[in-house]
């Protein structure tokens, strides 16, 4: 498999807060609200870091280690 289990979880994870944060600035409404401007970005790019880390992240431990070629 591509992905381990932790891969899938972080990556639902991130997908959570990403949704999260469009949810909750479309449920503020506002332009220059509190919400809008500060807290739904910092969600959302968490959101987008979890996702690319766990896209990222790969475990070596089944065995597969990098080819290293001497020359």
């Amino acid at each position: 498999m591509l992905f381990n289990a932790w891969n899938y979880k972080a990556l639902a994870i991130g997908l959570l807060l990403v949704i999260t944060g469009f949810v909750a600035m479309y449920i503020e409404n506002e332009v220059e609200g509190f919400i809008s401007l500060f807290v739904s970005p910092i969600v959302i790019m968490a959101g987008y870091i979890t996702v690319i880390f766990a896209i990222m992240k790969h475990d070596r431990q089944n065995g597969q280690t990098p080819e290293h070629t001497s020359g």
